[in-house]
């Protein structure tokens, strides 16, 4: 039986064999390769030092063209763009390798333009896709390389084990019939959503929350707390504002859960919005549920006694923020790492604020949260680029080598830099994500053993451990330090992930495992109508101008325009991989 290798050896040579200069063989054989194949080892050594070596360098200058995901406040220094920074230089210095980019663009921009490539078949040689409908029509027009052999031959062990500590979820993902087409940005549980309470307020006001110090707490203590500082405003701001929630009430991502209810939902063993398994083998969505239905009846009675902001519902997010930053508010619900980009504002105007961080359990005392859905952001690479291997090569680099490179400040003082002074990591090649599982306690292990002086920084893992380390000390040295950064990673860190590990050690979570996320294809032309739906509904529940029974009125029409037949697809995908 021929093997696909040995039919596309003899392809190759018969190729070679009408060329008498030996000057052609790299471009011929760019040529009269078989693109369906990726390039083993074997055939990478026409370009490259060491052929198979994770960390190897082209023996010829190559170029990749990029298409880059931006952010609007990168923090470059001077000079320095998304093409030409200390971390496109690394890849130069690293790789022989020039990057250059096709196309660059944020948020619907950025989509537009990969919308753009797909449909005209233009693809840069790499760039990020956000769906998983946008990684399958690639596939499905035979747009990108398969990167199942490429992985294997290049990927070192570190980066295989970040992967493969997610139990198959992420690379999973980006496994279509088998094939892995694409380098999948990993998405860390980072449960609970947490509750942020001034600390200075209560210590004011005399009030002691948490007083069996357990990190959770529970809606009661919630509503007594914002019932307390409305009525005497800590904040002397002269216009006390409840609770603020985004009118989008819900979500998926815990790091995305900054003004969200899905704290809330959790009390009751609610996951709006999550797609689950139910009796016999049925998919659930999560915003139908009994349980959904019991925390907006809970939201709609903290609307009506002012517990929630009396705007709720028509506050952009800047709106959310600045009643924090003028002390009109004093609670937040949002992830571990609020304080570095939310709450470090109200520092800005209040030198005395310090936040203390809580979760809700539920009447039992458990903590109810979700495992993480897999990302759904893929690095890809365009069919027939001659050296796909250059996308693991840049992974490699920048989630293990530079990640994990104790000595990173001499061996790669650019980059290290970079980290020191928080420039944005969208200027890194690949705008994603990729850590193992359990990264996360992982760095906070390095950053409380760091601070205690247990280890030395040459022992800790990360750059930016250290530098958080730095920061911590910074703070302890002076908690009423104007030094907002130090004040945000104390925070965060020590507050934030400090609960998620005390929680993790004593086993407090009580986890439910997503049956399913991304799209199907009905949902095409019905989920942007059912979201709509959804979150008018539950407005107008929380609200009060609905009652709460409104929310089976919702239920039925969310089956019958489009919900059941979504439902049927996803079970059917399901079944499919069983």
């Amino acid at each position: 039986m021929k093997t696909k290798w040995s039919m596309k050896s003899k392809s190759l040579t018969k190729c070679l064999a009408v060329l008498s200069m030996s000057a052609l063989m790299v471009a011929t054989l760019a040529a009269c390769g078989d693109s369906s194949n990726p390039p083993t080892a074997e055939e990478a050594g026409k370009y490259e030092v060491t052929p198979g070596d994770p960390f190897s360098a082209y023996k010829d200058e190559i170029t990749v063209t990029m298409g880059r995901v931006t952010t609007a406040n990168p923090k470059l220094p001077a000079g320095d763009t998304y093409e030409n920074n200390a971390y496109t230089r690394l890849v130069k210095d690293t790789f022989n390798a020039q990057i250059t980019d096709q196309f660059e663009a944020n948020g619907e921009d950025y989509s537009r333009q990969v919308s753009l490539a797909i449909a005209s078949g233009e693809l840069p040689d790499m760039m990020r896709v956000d769906s998983k409908d946008e990684l399958k029509e690639l596939v499905d027009n035979d747009l990108i390389e398969d990167l199942t052999a490429i992985y294997d031959q290049y990927a070192t062990d570190n980066i295989k084990q970040m992967y493969d500590s997610y139990d198959g979820r992420a690379l999973d993902n980006a496994t279509i019939d088998g094939r892995l087409m694409g380098l999948p940005a990993t998405s860390l549980d980072s449960a609970p959503t947490m509750v942020w309470v001034r600390q200075d307020w209560l210590d004011l006001l005399g009030i002691q929350l948490d007083v069996d110090g357990d990190g959770t707490i529970s809606l009661d203590e919630v509503e007594k707390t914002a019932l307390e500082f409305l009525k005497r405003d800590p904040g002397q701001s002269g216009n006390p504002v409840g609770i603020p929630f985004v009118n989008t009430l819900n979500t998926t991502d815990y790091n995305g859960s900054a003004y969200t209810m899905l704290g809330v939902a959790s009390t009751e063993g609610a996951f709006p919005q999550y797609w689950m398994n139910g009796e016999e083998g049925k998919i659930v969505y999560g915003s139908t549920t009994e349980e959904t239905k019991q925390m907006l009846g809970i939201m709609a009675d903290w609307f009506k006694d002012g517990i929630i902001d009396p705007q709720f519902g028509t506050r952009t997010f800047d709106d959310i923020t600045a009643l924090y930053t003028n002390g009109q508010s004093g609670i937040a619900f949002g992830p571990w790492h609020i304080p570095d980009w939310g709450l470090i504002s109200v520092k800005q105007m209040d030198k005395n604020a310090k936040f203390s961080a809580y979760t809700l359990e539920d009447a039992d005392g458990n903590v109810n949260v979700a495992h993480a859905n897999p990302s759904n952001q893929f690095i890809v690479v365009r069919k027939g680029y001659e050296h796909p291997e250059l996308a693991v090569k840049i992974v490699n680099l920048f989630y293990d080598k530079l990640a994990n490179d104790k000595d990173a400040a001499a061996t790669m003082p650019e980059a290290a830099k970079y980290q020191e002074t928080g420039v944005d990591g969208s200027t890194r090649p690949f705008n994603i994500e990729v850590n193992s599982a359990t990264s996360l306690l992982d760095d906070y292990s390095d950053v409380v053993r760091g601070i205690k002086g247990e280890i030395g920084l040459g022992e800790v893992r990360t750059t930016e451990s250290k530098n958080n380390i730095g920061s911590i000390k910074t703070y302890l040295s002076d908690m009423d330090t104007d030094d907002a950064t130090a004040w945000s990673k104390y925070h965060s860190r020590i507050n934030g992930v400090g609960l998620i590990d005390k929680l993790t050690k004593e086993n407090k979570f009580v986890w439910m495992t997503p049956t399913f996320s991304g799209t199907t294809s009905s949902m095409k032309q019905t989920w942007a109508n059912l979201t709509k739906l959804e979150q008018e509904s539950f407005i107008k529940i929380v609200t009060g101008s609905e009652p709460l029974d409104y929310f089976d009125t919702f239920v039925s029409n969310w089956k019958k325009q489009g919900g059941d037949q979504i439902i049927q697809e996803i079970e059917d995908e399901v079944a499919s991989k069983q």
